[in-house]
């Protein structure tokens, strides 16, 4: 899971989640707010259309009986949420004009049918004075004609006095806030002179019905929208990253050693793959055909060179042959015999294709090696008067390399030693094995490096004639290969020069010490 986060694949991943939501939100934020407005005009446009529907009822009457009727008719009203606030009846009286005659009063006080007058009241019935009655028992207050004076209400009120009366007086509908909800307040004429008021109730439920559900509409179609995005870049991630990684790949195969790895460009692995890519792909294929050639440009110019060098080394041979019995003549054949099998194997190697160099056992032991080399050494020491030592060697010491390989590292270092320094020169070669190391200390008694630093860069040796600058060079890449290093220095018992060389034998082994590594070791001893 650490691995993904840290991926081009979740990368893409988290842009096309942020991405989408921001658009997301951009765009359903807004949506919802229309859908929660659209849900309150909604209901309020409900009720508009409940209180128009009692305006030609109104017109035509205004019996309490028959509104109740048409009230009990609609939507709100079957639900007990509507209210009709009717204007008081018209003054019976209302208009008269005072008449005087034989039969009159004085005063003018006019007598209506039924009744008589006295001081000014006029006796129509069982109304009291300033009440009139609308035939139905409801009474009213008589109005003034200074607005809508308070008649009979039919249905359940919510509304306050105050802000009915203000619709009526007003002429036009609004709403005023209620407990539970809101109460839209529309006037309606019922003649020149009177206007009713009738009263919806909105409930805050009805504000909102419909609301959440859009919402979670809403929220399943972004989450809907941010899913399909993280497939869609999980896909591309893929194939971009398996492309990188099919790369990567052959680009590590080709850094082990697989000269024939190359990276699909075309085809159905390729399919899908960015451009960007595919362009690397082509370039790492040029890059290794070129490879290819550069080595086998390279092994037939070692092979040339090889072949070169059989007419010296016969000549070589056959003077080795004429010199006669001795010690000295015996190692001058032995050396070119060797000569010639190393020569012959660079040839034959050189000549072989990569898939068919035989399988090579890696590893030898260095004790052994380091012992047949300085026996090989020793021969020439005697003839200049070197005194030598060989110590360490007389245990099996396992190092991760081939015997070869290691043989011609200690031969160049031995070989440094003869070439730079003065006949009659002593050297030692010292063996010390750890846990996880083998040493090889090759001292001497000359004049030692004056420059150290140099002495170890490829191709800058100064040992006159015969010398390339190279035999450090391959010793260094030996230790290196194994994880272990070379080092020069100043040899503390010889005062000369001191070549240090370290093969890792185990991975995780730590480097020794150096100090109190010759112990004892007063002087120098011939063979």
């Amino acid at each position: 899971m650490r691995r993904l986060r840290h991926s081009l694949r979740w990368a893409l991943i988290k842009a096309a989640v942020a991405g989408t939501t921001m658009v997301a939100l951009a765009f359903l934020i807004p949506l919802g707010l229309m859908v929660q407005q659209t849900a309150r005009d909604r209901a309020f446009t409900a009720a508009e259309r409940q209180a128009a529907a009692l305006g030609p009822a109104l017109a035509i009457t205004t019996d309490q009986d028959a509104i109740a009727r048409a009230v009990a008719s609609t939507d709100a009203g079957a639900q007990g949420r509507m209210a009709v606030h009717l204007p008081p009846p018209e003054a019976a009286g209302a208009g008269a004009t005072t008449l005087s005659g034989p039969g009159g009063g004085a005063g003018g006080v006019a007598s209506a049918p039924g009744g008589t007058a006295s001081g000014g009241t006029a006796s129509g019935g069982a109304a009291p004075a300033g009440k009139v009655s609308d035939g139905t028992g409801a009474t009213a207050a008589a109005g003034s004609g200074s607005g809508p004076a308070a008649g009979a209400t039919i249905g359940e009120v919510r509304a306050l006095a105050a802000d009915v009366a203000s619709a009526g007086g007003q002429g036009r509908s609004f709403t005023v806030e209620v407990p539970g909800g809101y109460a839209l307040l529309q006037p309606v004429a019922v003649d020149t002179v009177r206007t009713a008021v009738v009263e919806v109730f909105v409930a805050d439920g009805d504000l909102t019905r419909g609301v959440a559900t859009a919402w979670q509409v809403l929220s399943g179609v972004a989450l809907g929208l941010v899913a399909v995005s993280v497939l869609v870049a999980d896909r591309m991630g893929a194939r971009i990253v398996g492309s990188a990684r099919r790369l990567a790949a052959a680009a590590r195969s080709l850094g082990a050693g697989d000269l024939a790895v190359r990276v699909p460009v075309d085809g159905k692995q390729a399919a899908g793959s960015p451009e960007e890519l595919r362009e690397a792909g082509h370039a790492f294929n040029a890059m290794a055909d070129r490879v290819v050639q550069l080595l086998a440009a390279e092994r037939e110019l070692a092979a040339d060179l090889s072949h070169r060098l059989r007419t010296p080394l016969t000549v070589l041979r056959l003077n080795a042959a004429s010199l006669g019995e001795g010690d000295a003549a015996d190692a001058t054949r032995h050396a070119v015999a060797q000569l010639e099998r190393e020569v012959d194997q660079i040839i034959r190697s050189a000549r072989r294709a990569p898939e068919d160099a035989p399988a090579v056992t890696v590893g030898c032991d260095a004790a052994e090696v380091i012992r047949e080399r300085v026996g090989f050494w020793s021969a020439l020491a005697e003839d200049e008067g070197r005194r030598w030592q060989l110590a360490g060697a007389d245990r099996e010491t396992p190092v991760p390399v081939q015997r070869g390989d290691l043989a011609a590292a200690v031969d160049a270092l031995l070989g440094n030693v003869f070439r730079h320094t003065g006949v009659g020169t002593a050297f030692s070669v010292d063996v010390l094995a750890t846990g996880s190391s083998v040493i090889v200390l090759v001292g001497d008694a000359g004049p030692g490096f004056t420059d150290p630093e140099a002495a170890l860069k490829r191709g800058e040796g100064h040992g006159g004639e015969g010398s390339t600058g190279l035999g450090l060079d391959i010793v260094r890449k030996l230790a290196e290969a194994t994880g272990g290093d070379l080092a020069l220095g100043r040899s503390a018992v010889l005062g000369g020069a001191e070549i240090r060389l370290r093969l890792r034998s185990r991975p995780d082994g730590t480097v020794p010490a150096r100090t109190g590594r010759r112990r004892g070791r007063g002087s120098l001893f011939t063979r």
